[in-house]
């Protein structure tokens, strides 16, 4: 009777073995994926032609400096005061009506339209005929928005100009 196994050798790998093994996987993959790579292949090769493969490696290996100039661009005052500008119109067309804000821009579209159209003539306004337009429907609807307007704006700005620090905080509470 032969004798009882007692020690179970797991046999390695060899690292050739494993390295055929990870090219053979590669193979399959390559071949069930051929018009892909091909694609890849030729992306790769017409970025090379034009020369962004290149200015994509001048820009990863100079990013730190890349970095460093954007940075220092954003941080100046100016860039500063314009992102909380924007943040702060953002703010004011997110408490608007949205419906209202596109009604009214396609409005302003309108008016350039016209604006256009009048330009291109050789029409002279006269007192009387700007007094005369107040009758058209149109004309006297976009005054009374626009005096509306006015008194709305007139009353925000009785209140005291906020602090620069309050407008910042504020500004990006409510947003």
């Amino acid at each position: 009777m032969a004798a009882p196994i007692t020690e179970i050798a797991r046999q390695q790998p060899t690292e050739e073995e494993v390295t055929r093994q990870k090219l053979e996987e590669l193979e399959k993959l390559v071949a069930d994926h051929k018009e892909a790579f091909e694609n890849l292949i030729r992306l790769i090769d017409d970025f090379n032609d034009t020369g962004a493969l290149e200015a994509a490696n001048a820009m990863i290996l100079a990013k730190n400096d890349i970095l460093k100039i954007v940075l220092e661009q954003l941080s100046r005052e100016q860039v500063v005061n314009l992102i909380n500008m924007l943040l702060g119109t953002a703010g004011v067309f997110m408490k608007a009506d949205h419906d209202l804000i596109i009604h009214l821009m396609n409005g302003v579209a309108s008016g350039f339209d016209e604006g256009k159209q009048f330009i291109g003539s050789e029409e002279k306004v006269t007192l009387f005929g700007l007094l005369k337009s107040l009758s058209d429907p149109d004309v006297n609807r976009a005054v009374g928005f626009a005096i509306s307007f006015l008194k709305g704006m007139g009353k925000a700005l009785q209140e005291p100009v906020p602090k620069k620090e309050d407008v910042d905080n504020e500004t990006l509470a409510n947003i």
